[in-house]
């Protein structure tokens, strides 16, 4: 497949990994709605290219994974009615205006392929609520972090609400949201919000080494039916809900070539090569699944 070409974002696929660079760094990789727009557009390219086994996604610079909503439009930063008519129209659904941030975790909620977050710098507002639907987080011994809306006027966006307090806990999630306080890695890393530290100049390699533990060794569908099965179980009513995906995941599974070349790999001690892809050999365990409609 063609490299696709990006204004605020840089794209490169090399041994089975895609990295998604946020690229405005001027600007501290402050985020923008062609930003969101190019991020959706990265994340369908990187679950169309069999090429991809897994996704990474870093900051452009020293200094800031993202600084949050690039500010340049003053007290209307905010304001979807203050903004052209284009922006405003595409994003509106009856009386409300989608928030974008929203809008991009959404659509790595639904990924097919493993993400990894290498936080690099500075990470406030949408740069660090943008990380939440991303699988594994790691960070620079420099990153920052903050949830920073109440100190702005406004309230949590891109889904954090649901997001936050599932990875940190309800205590935590508040605290952080409501003093809007920026914090440093170390805490990030305490409170369970990152994986781990490393030194800057660590951290990428740091990335690739998970995420090269995923490809050398696991089947790719394997890995996509594993994401949603436990991404989508977070908001389960009953645990009969994953069983039911359970049962039918083993059973797609268990009789398709992977799991022969799975089984015959192991007994044979070699590395396996899985001939299955995620573009045409992913089942459908989700019989009653639909996206809930945005209203």
């Amino acid at each position: 497949m063609a490299t696709p070409s990006f204004e605020t974002l840089l794209y490169s696929v090399e041994d089975g990994i895609a990295t998604i660079t946020l690229n405005r760094p001027d600007k501290m990789n402050a985020f923008t709605a062609q930003m969101m727009l190019e991020m959706i557009a990265a994340f369908d390219e990187t679950d169309a290219d069999d090429a991809v086994k897994a996704v990474i996604v870093t900051g452009s610079g020293q200094r800031a994974f993202c600084a949050g909503a690039d500010l340049s439009s003053g007290g209307q930063t905010f304001d979807y009615a203050a903004r052209g008519e284009s922006a405003r129209e595409e994003a509106k659904v009856g009386d409300v205006y989608r928030d974008g941030g929203g809008r991009v975790t959404l659509r790595i909620f639904d990924s097919l392929k493993p993400v990894i977050c290498a936080v690099n710098g500075a990470a406030v507002g949408i740069g660090v609520t943008m990380q939440l639907a991303m699988d594994i987080r790691i960070a620079s011994t420099e990153a920052r972090f903050g949830f920073v809306f109440a100190r702005r006027g406004i309230t949590p966006e891109a889904a954090s609400s649901w997001f936050l307090p599932r990875i940190v806990g309800i205590s935590t999630a508040l605290e952080w949201s409501y003093s809007g306080r920026v914090f440093p890695a170390a805490e990030a890393h305490e409170r369970g919000l990152v994986r781990s530290l490393h030194a800057p100049d660590e951290l990428l390699p740091a990335a690739r080494a998970i995420v090269r533990e995923i490809i050398d060794n696991t089947a790719p569908v394997s890995v996509a039916l594993t994401r949603q099965m436990m991404w989508r179980m977070l908001g389960a009513a009953h645990p009969m809900d994953a069983h039911r995906a359970d049962s039918r995941a083993i059973q797609y599974r268990g009789r398709a070539e992977d799991a022969k070349e799975g089984v015959s790999s192991f007994l044979e001690k070699r590395a396996p090569n899985y001939p299955n892809h995620v573009s045409s050999d992913l089942p459908d365990i989700w019989p009653n699944w639909t996206q809930p409609e945005f209203k």
